[in-house]
């Protein structure tokens, strides 16, 4: 018997995108916008999987400890999103699986745009 067949980014359309965008909660701060995030450390690759419960969910192959998986996160939201290192940075969820980012020089259409594209 086959296994289902599992939806990548690839397979996902325009609408199931705007449908997981809608629930993203970015919120604006006059520092820039906060990224929720939902971390999965240990992973077999790095991706971005989609939206869950409100927070952008980033898989990293990097394990939990000394900030490794932070680091592999940040470093994973600067290529996908296409944006510089220097402005994201970890504001809270430092050793827990929820996390929120600070992405500054952006404003919330934007940065839903650049996510749009990576998903």
């Amino acid at each position: 018997m086959t296994p289902p067949k599992q939806n990548s980014p690839s397979d996902i359309s325009a609408s199931e995108i705007a449908e997981e965008l809608g629930s993203l909660q970015l919120e604006k701060r006059p520092e820039g916008v906060l990224l929720p995030i939902k971390a999965k450390p240990g992973a077999g690759r790095n991706e971005i999987r989609g939206v869950q419960d409100g927070a952008l969910k980033a898989a990293v192959t990097q394990v939990p400890e000394k900030g490794k998986a932070n680091k592999a996160i940040l470093e994973l939201l600067a290529k996908t999103l296409k944006l510089r290192k220097s402005q994201i940075s970890l504001v809270s969820g430092d050793a827990a699986s929820q996390k929120v980012f600070l992405v500054s020089e952006i404003d919330v259409d934007e940065l839903r745009a650049k996510i749009a594209d990576a998903l």
